[in-house]
């Protein structure tokens, strides 16, 4: 009932039992209590002053208190981030965990990130193998760093190749890593003409197994030049039998189709998974059309091909932060966790002879991506490719399984 008018007052027998009666109410008389009938009075609470006070100054300051919080969330996550979870079950689900128990970290396979760069000073990269270093952006080559305030660059090579120092550790920290800054300080692709020479530096200057590209933009369907720069140096690099690995981008469901250069026919799009082993929400939809031949994009080569972990992935930031990590959400962490499962595999198949990394066999993309799609673990009761889902969610020991029962094809 309504508390206007109403006053509580303390039982005899438990003065912390308060029972609400009218004001007029007579009452216990101050025997009961032990005291005057004056007194007895007075231990009375009334109790319409609260409801003036709930409202509206408890609602203002609720909201100033959350309006507080949202403003300092930048100086409060690094605080509490350090007592917070590691993304324990991305790397359950996804298969990477039951790869690295078998005794797996990359060794000799060879994988070149574009991003914002990389911070040399993190702990976690105290002994990584960083084996190339090139600026797209000011062409500062001899200066290894990250040129994004978000530290993009930073975490996504974090979830490949962090030693394990901190709350977290890398998928295959042992791989042979090349770093290109493709993108400029506020992390988007932007000029896309650097992403490009990017790429193709990965190509041909470093000669890798795997270029990871967790960046994309539109397709512009008005002007192609900028498109299909980057297209064309993923084509190249596909053609020499380099994998590649690209976000399908963060557009949500009302987008047309997957980023350049997911969108690419031979590439592996990936979108993103939640915890609860659900799409993410803003994880881009695919068009059954590719844009750049008009025709209809046929099984393996559906977009997106795959869902990879995408959701509050705690990994490496700038060693200037204390402590140095924190988490981020989307399709470029999703692209990691395939980038860093196919090292995983590469070593793996290349160690027991199964297959020869060094060829430049061109059927090598088409079986992959074939053994990816046939691997996938579907999401809820889907039935083949669907345009958010992909072909489902990674399953990196079935992907791995899938391409050696075919490497006799290799």
């Amino acid at each position: 009932m309504p508390l206007d008018g109403v006053e509580l007052m303390p039982e005899p027998e438990d003065s912390s039992i308060l029972t609400a009666v009218d004001p007029d109410a007579e009452g216990y008389s101050g025997d009961a209590y032990g005291v005057s009938d004056e007194a007895a009075r007075k231990l009375r609470r009334p109790v319409t002053s609260f409801q003036p006070f709930i409202w509206p100054y408890g609602a203002v300051g609720a909201s100033a208190s959350i309006i507080i919080m949202v403003l300092m969330w930048p100086m409060i996550q690094p605080l509490i981030t350090a007592y917070l979870p590691a993304s324990g079950w991305a790397y359950e689900s996804s298969g990477v965990d039951e790869l690295r128990d078998e005794g797996l970290d990359g060794s000799g396979i060879k994988v070149c990130i574009v991003d914002t760069g990389i911070d040399p000073e993190h702990p976690d990269f105290k002994d990584m193998n960083l084996v190339g270093f090139r600026d797209f952006y000011s062409f500062d080559h001899g200066t290894v760093r990250d040129v994004s305030q978000s530290n993009h660059g930073t975490a996504m090579a974090g979830l490949l190749v962090a030693k394990g120092s901190g709350p977290m550790r890398g998928m295959a920290p042992n791989v042979e890593l090349s770093v290109a800054v493709g993108l400029g300080p506020e992390g988007t692709t932007g000029n896309s003409a650097r992403v490009a020479d990017a790429i193709q530096w990965c190509r041909i200057s470093q000669k890798v197994n795997i270029i990871s590209l967790s960046l994309g933009g539109p397709f512009e369907a008005t002007s192609q030049i900028a498109s299909r720069s980057v297209a064309g140096a993923v084509e190249d690099a596909l053609d020499a039998g380099i994998f590649v690995v690209a976000a399908a981008g963060n557009a949500g469901p009302d987008n047309t189709d997957v980023s350049t250069p997911a969108n690419v026919d031979r590439v592996i799009s990936v979108g993103a998974y939640d915890r609860f082993m659900t799409p993410w929400s803003n994880s881009s939809i695919g068009s059954q059309i590719d844009p750049y031949s008009e025709t209809t994009r046929t099984w393996p080569n559906q977009k997106p091909e795959i869902l990879g972990p995408g959701s509050y992935i705690l990994s490496t930031v700038s060693s200037d932060k204390s402590p140095p990590y924190a988490y981020s959400t989307g399709t470029s962490d999703a692209t990691l966790f395939v980038t860093g499962s196919l090292a995983l595999i590469l070593q793996d198949l290349s160690q027991r002879d199964v297959v020869n990394i060094s060829s430049s066999n061109d059927n090598r993309i088409d079986i992959v991506k074939r053994a990816l799609a046939e691997s996938a673990r579907p999401v809820g009761g889907q039935i083949g490719h669907d345009a958010r889902s992909g072909y489902g969610m990674l399953d990196a020991v079935e992907w791995r399984d899938q391409v050696e029962s075919t490497a006799n094809q290799w």
